[in-house]
């Protein structure tokens, strides 16, 4: 072994060795600049970039320099926000639609976002695997999707107010119907009155308190399973014969979206014990929201029983045709809104005294 291989470079040696990194290390920082000169976008800068440090830097610093870049975005970077989902089972897909029987439709694979109280969801229909309904539809189910954050509202008053709304278009949507019992059956026709609220010819006040009433009934459902009552309300209506209790009836079911059931109470079978049973015994719990119209000419000839709040909640009375009455009808009949005539009309009418 060379005994002189052992023993330290000379001094000139190092110094030349380090001269010779350093020039090397000059030239590589002189061309790293050149090349960050000429280069044209962000992207080639960045590339260039770390083309060099993989170049002059070691392992172990680019290393400490990727988890030190690592940690800063960790700090400065928002948390991913996390997110909850509803999933509302049993929609069946009827001709390329999603029909929940709540009135939600959708396109298989669709989604959309809504708005409410400045707070975003978003809707997705999701077609079932394989399932099939007896009808030959597939089932499928929807996703409601939201920030965590929003979980308290989202439950309490979102998926509410959409049930709601969703249950509102429906009965707006259906068609009604009108039973009629013949003895212990029912049997229903489509029903088309086109009798409305806009179109009835009554006292505008009276009007004006039975559509207010109406609207108090639907928006207090809770109320009525708080208290544990029947969901339901009662009206009377009397007068004189073609006064118009079967427009008012009409008109109320159109602005209900309610079903009709004409029941005779002369017919075997009903008695006045079974009457007031459904109207407010067992019976009156089974269903839904339910209104009951009594009509009579005679209101005084009605068993007092009937008459108690809580069976009959609003006596309508049903009188001649007054003033506002009479411009309804010929607004409706003849599209006349105003005519000479009607001074003399409207004074005539001021003289007809109410029949009770």
């Amino acid at each position: 072994m060379d005994p002189s291989a052992s023993k330290p470079p000379p001094a000139s040696v190092e110094a030349a060795t380090v001269a010779v990194t350093l020039l090397s290390f000059a030239k590589a920082v002189d061309a790293y600049k050149t090349a960050v000169g000429t280069a044209a976008t962000v992207t080639t800068y960045v590339v260039l970039a770390r083309g060099m440090a993989r170049e002059l830097l070691p392992y172990d610093l680019r290393a400490a320099a990727r988890w030190a870049a690592s940690l800063i975005r960790a700090r400065l970077e928002p948390a991913p926000v996390e997110r909850r989902t509803l999933v509302i089972k049993r929609f069946s897909f009827s001709g390329g639609q999603l029909d929940g029987g709540g009135g939600l439709y959708d396109e298989d694979g669709d989604s959309m976002t809504d708005a409410f109280e400045g707070v975003v969801f978003t809707w997705a229909s999701v077609a079932g695997q394989s399932s099939k309904s007896k009808h030959g539809n597939g089932y499928g189910s929807l996703e409601l999707s939201f920030d965590a954050e929003h979980t308290d509202m989202a439950l309490e008053r979102y998926v509410p107010f959409i049930t709601a709304t969703v249950a509102k278009a429906r009965r707006k949507d259906r068609a009604l119907q009108i039973f009629m019992n013949e003895g212990s059956s029912w049997h229903g026709i489509n029903h088309h009155h086109p009798a409305t609220f806009d179109t009835l010819a009554m006292d505008p006040a009276i009007k004006q308190s039975v559509v207010a009433d109406l609207d108090r009934f639907l928006g207090r459902r809770d109320y009525y399973r708080r208290i544990g009552k029947a969901w339901k309300r009662g009206y009377l209506l009397y007068g004189p014969p073609g006064t118009g209790k079967s427009s008012l009836i009409a008109a109320m079911a159109n602005y209900l979206r309610f079903n009709l059931y004409d029941l005779d109470p002369s017919e075997p079978g009903i008695t006045l014990s079974g009457l007031l049973n459904f109207i407010d015994g067992l019976w009156s719990t089974s269903g839904e929201e339910r209104i009951i119209i009594f009509t009579t000419n005679y209101k005084d000839r009605l068993a007092p029983a009937l008459l108690r709040p809580g069976r009959m909640d609003m006596h309508i009375y049903m009188g001649y045709c007054g003033w506002e009455a009479f411009r309804t009808l010929a607004r409706n009949y003849f599209l006349v809104n105003d005519h000479a005539r009607f001074p003399e009309i409207k004074e005539l009418l001021s003289g007809v005294e109410p029949w009770r």
